[in-house]
């Protein structure tokens, strides 16, 4: 079928929607190509680090210091890369030379920069490195809460050690040795964690390896650092930002670049994060804002190398365990905030409802088919024209907006809006943003892009967009759509005053940061649903995947970059159930829809259908199953978010979050924790039944009721197919279903006690909407029956006690 439309035609609104998916899936079978130079692809640091015609200045020696501030100089040894050919190889070797400067009497050979050490609690060591003289005035940081690092040397104790300086604290000590110049961590109990590599670390191998250094690039004379550590046997490393690669990165070269990934299956990302954690026991935050790439031991096994755009190191490291690493990290960056209940229920959407019709149609089927939901977005076809964004409903096809929105709140349902920075030349606001300056600019003062993209380093340009914002709120919106946000232009000249080798990591954060305050002093909430992130990103809730392709291996690879998402500090994310690309096979999205369910929010989105109901009747069984399961455990699911929100921690875990002690933990990226009580394996192949790893102790199955221990075993999935187990002596509140958690009674639950027959007692929580904290449960068995010790709610809720078994 060929659809003809003459120029200025008006298109009825049933080809409309055919034209936008045909367009949008015209425009997005092409897409980035990975590893190639051009239009914002991702800057790698590292190849500057292998570029032999830059000089190298080693960390050599600690020249002086001061243990009262913990502050000093290291002078640096400037080396010079020679190649010499051997049998028939070119090898390559780092000599010790002078200067290269004219005239030579006037520049340091071996200069002497900055050194620090502060300590930010009893267990958050930060070392600040520079790599020449600092002229700038240090601004506040919009990735630490409050913009600055406390200092709390008190926490530590200093004492002089041969050779060097060492501080200690409950968690661990640090050493400072003169020369040659390392920093050493340890954990409390002496375990060598990790420390500074110095040029004699490697003097027992052939291979050549960069120490602990800075280069200065002959083209330009910038310079930037590498920070070198050690890594050891067995050491795994986690997080990075929402990666989708292998889970343990150890091994692994990372580049810490916001880029628009076009899916889920390549190295790129749309939130990366630098931050990482270690299977030793301490986690490391890369406190910058330029492009980092991060050999973890591709080059050589036993070197970590964080090659730092910047010109200067600043490092915190963490001691503890997972949760403890966690929980230090977050304190310093800030820990997500608490989104509404309404915002932990089924959102329903597709690549796009175009009319308040469409709109209505959605709300009416979902009520009819008993699809508990609780908001519906419109993506890019609410505007007069698909994609153009500029903050109005299209008045042919949305005949009264206002109306609709309390309709569909009436009805249970919030609406959530589309919208991306980027303003195409036809865009309506296109000249008003550039003639008021709002735009990025180019070096000239012009855009670098066709495109005006919105620069958020620029108070005037946040105010005017929140204030398009506002005017959606006022008419009854709930959330917005915070897409895109990872092409901010890389030779751009932004209001900060700084390039965007500075700015275009930090665009996420500060686009992050616009909406999630405007929604906060507008609704009262913290939320949005964000596609980009940095450092800091995780305080402004909540974030998603990104553009899924609907196979099997996108669906694994999905619960990969959540788990390292969750690994770097975020507490909420949520995913495409089905993925994004294509309409999905059925028997996918019966598979996707119990994972998507079973994650910190859940969105039905993509090419359409998406819709439950124009699947087959036995998918729309399955499908309302999977979704009145999480309803059902809705109280389970926000007593979890709030506790897991106040420590910093993810609600959806890697095993070893729980279990660090257990090395089997440490290997598993197929299977998750849902909180700290439920264990989940979805199926990532067309199967009922798959492997799972259990970790210490007695685990039921939440659906079958079968017991099984530590260990490997094959389980059978229950009538929702995915494998939910949950710890022996838990308790997992229930409420009864609702078609929207406005209509949930919150004044009586059901506590149902997952207990071996030998168990005595179990444990839980709840937390009530408007809430002020998380609300232990005890039960304790009395003959044949479980029975609340005591109600913390008492007056406010009643619970029935049920013991699955």
């Amino acid at each position: 079928m060929t659809l003809k439309i003459k120029l200025n035609q008006k298109i009825p609104s049933k080809w409309r929607v055919l034209l936008a998916a045909s367009l949008f899936t015209l425009g997005s079978s092409s897409a980035q190509i990975q590893h190639a130079e051009v239009l914002n692809s991702p800057v790698d640091i590292s190849k500057d680090f292998t570029n032999y015609l830059n000089t190298f200045y080693f960390a050599d020696e600690l020249v002086e210091f001061d243990p009262q501030t913990g502050k000093g100089a290291i002078r640096y040894q400037r080396n010079q890369f020679h190649a010499k050919q051997a049998f028939n190889n070119m090898l390559i070797k780092a000599d010790t030379i002078g200067p290269n400067e004219f005239p030579a009497t006037e520049y340091e050979a071996s200069p002497v920069h900055e050194f620090e050490i502060q300590f930010v609690s009893d267990r958050t060591i930060r070392i600040k490195m520079n790599s020449g003289p600092v002229y700038h005035k240090e601004k506040e940081s919009l990735m630490l809460v409050g913009g600055k690092a406390p200092n709390n040397p008190a926490t530590w104790e200093y004492k002089p050690i041969a050779g060097g300086h060492q501080y200690r604290s409950v968690h661990g000590r640090v050493e400072i040795y003169k020369k040659p110049w390392h920093v050493k961590v340890y954990d409390a109990k002496g375990k060598l964690l990790t420390s500074t590599l110095h040029k004699t670390d490697f003097s027992n191998t052939y291979t050549p390896v960069l120490p602990f250094s800075y280069l200065r690039r002959n083209s330009d004379y910038s310079r930037s650092m590498a920070a070198v550590f050690s890594l050891q046997p067995g050491e795994k490393i986690f997080g990075c930002g929402e990666s989708f690669t292998q889970f343990n990165k150890r091994g692994e070269k990372v580049v810490l670049y916001t880029d628009d990934a076009n899916g889920v299956q390549n190295q790129t990302m749309y939130k990366p994060i630098p931050f990482y954690l270690s299977s030793r026991g301490y986690g490391v935050f890369m406190h910058h804002s330029s492009p980092i790439t991060v050999d973890f031991g591709q080059y050589f096994n036993g070197a970590n190398s964080m090659m730092i755009g910047d010109d200067q190191a600043d490092l915190f490291i963490f001691l503890g365990t997972p949760k403890e690493v966690l929980d230090a990290y977050t304190d310093l960056t800030g820990k997500a905030a608490m989104p509404p209940l309404w915002s932990f229920g089924l959102w329903m959407s597709r690549i796009t409802y175009f009319s308040e019709n469409e709109g209505r149609e959605v709300a009416k089927n979902l009520r009819k088919h008993k699809i508990p939901s609780d908001v519906i977005h419109f993506d890019t076809g609410w505007f007069d024209v698909d994609w153009r964004n500029n903050y109005e409903f299209a008045e042919d096809r949305f005949e009264d907006p206002k109306k609709m929105l309390a309709d569909f709140k009436e009805q249970g349902f919030h609406v959530s809006l589309w919208q991306l920075p980027y303003f195409t030349p036809r865009n309506t606001l296109f000249n008003e943003i550039v003639s008021s300056g709002y735009a990025v600019k180019d070096a000239k003062g012009n855009i670098p892009y066709e495109d005006a993209v919105l620069d958020f380093s620029n108070p005037e340009a946040v105010v005017w967009y929140q204030n398009k914002l506002k005017q959606l709120f006022d008419l009854g919106v709930s959330v917005f759509k915070v897409d895109f946000g990872e092409a901010a232009p890389g030779n751009g000249i932004y209001h900060s005053g700084r390039t965007g080798f500075y700015e275009h990591n930090l665009y996420p954060l500060r686009y992050n940061k616009a909406v999630a305050e405007v929604t906060k002093k507008e609704k009262g909430y913290t939320l949005l649903w964000a596609r980009s992130a940095w450092a800091g990103s995780q305080r402004y809730s909540l974030h998603w995947g990104g553009d899924a392709a609907t196979t099997n291996t996108a669906m694994a690879a999905t619960l990969r970059g959540g788990l390292s998402l969750g690994l770097s500090g975020f507490t909420f994310w949520s995913h495409d159930l089905g993925g994004f690309t294509t309409k999905t096979p059925e028997n996918l999205y019966a598979r996707w829809a119990p994972f998507g369910m079973l994650s910190s929010h859940v969105r039905s989105h993509g090419e359409p259908p998406t819709e439950p109901w124009l699947y087959s009747k036995e998918f729309l069984k399955a499908f309302r199953a999977a979704d009145n399961m999480r309803y059902e455990l809705m109280p389970y699911i926000y007593a979890q978010a709030k506790e897991s929100s106040l420590n910093g921690w993810p609600m959806l875990r890697a095993l070893f979050v729980e279990f660090p002690e257990d090395p089997g933990s440490w290997l598993i990226d197929n299977q998750y924790l849902f909180g700290s009580d439920m264990l989940v394996a979805p199926l990532f192949e067309e199967t009922t039944k798959r492997d799972v790893y259990l970790p210490e102790g007695s685990w039921i199955d939440y659906q079958t009721k079968k017991v099984y221990q530590k260990g490997w075993h094959t389980i059978e999935a229950g009538e929702v197919p995915i494998v939910v187990l949950v710890k022996d002596g838990s308790i997992i509140p229930h409420i009864d279903l609702a078609q929207s958690t406005k209509d949930m009674d919150w004044s009586k639950l059901t506590l149902e006690v997952f207990a071996t027959k030998d168990a005595s007692q179990a444990k839980g929580q709840v937390y009530l909407p408007e809430g002020d904290k998380p609300h232990l449960l005890e039960v304790e068995k009395v003959g044949s029956e479980f029975k609340l010790k005591s109600n913390p709610l008492d007056g406010k809720t009643s619970f029935k006690v049920h013991w699955a078994q």
